[in-house]
């Protein structure tokens, strides 16, 4: 059974239309595990508030959309995994050895360093992003990688 790790740039998809829903939808619909970090929690509702701030949204979307996130992490669609010291240690590790090359920002390293360490020989990760970069980035560090955006 495939598992999969949903970086926030993804989850976002679920809720709001917008390019890469279809996909992320299809995704969800498929597969078996589903993970996100604590820090997507977090990560998405900051991308639900700025749609409003931006004009995409009312008020009132923002409300829905983390009314139903939530009903989904407590209904299991996303299998939600805690941000852990080594998580921490990790993301460092990777941004002294590749932000001075790369676009890697603290979040995304401590996203990454999560999926990472979900991932074995045996029991590969497929990491679900709509950002280029930090596509890029996982799939250098070993991931096979989805960008839900890319046909």
């Amino acid at each position: 059974m495939t598992q999969y790790y949903f970086d926030s740039s993804a989850v976002v998809k679920n809720y709001h239309s917008e390019a890469g829903s279809p996909r992320v939808h299809s995704i969800l619909a498929a597969a078996g595990d589903i993970f996100v970090s604590r820090l997507a929690l977090v990560e998405a509702h900051s991308a639900f508030a700025k749609k409003v701030r931006v004009g995409q949204i009312p008020p009132s979307r923002f409300k829905h959309f983390s009314r139903r996130f939530r009903k989904d992490i407590l209904n299991r669609v996303w299998s939600v995994r805690n941000v852990k010291v080594p998580h921490y240690k990790t993301a460092e590790r990777m941004l002294r050895r590749l932000a001075l090359q790369h676009n890697l920002r603290a979040l995304d390293a401590i996203q990454l360093a999560v999926a990472l360490s979900l991932h074995s020989a045996s029991a590969p990760v497929t990491f679900v992003c709509a950002d280029q970069a930090l596509c890029a980035i996982a799939a250098a560090e070993g991931l096979a990688v989805i960008n839900p955006e890319s046909p």
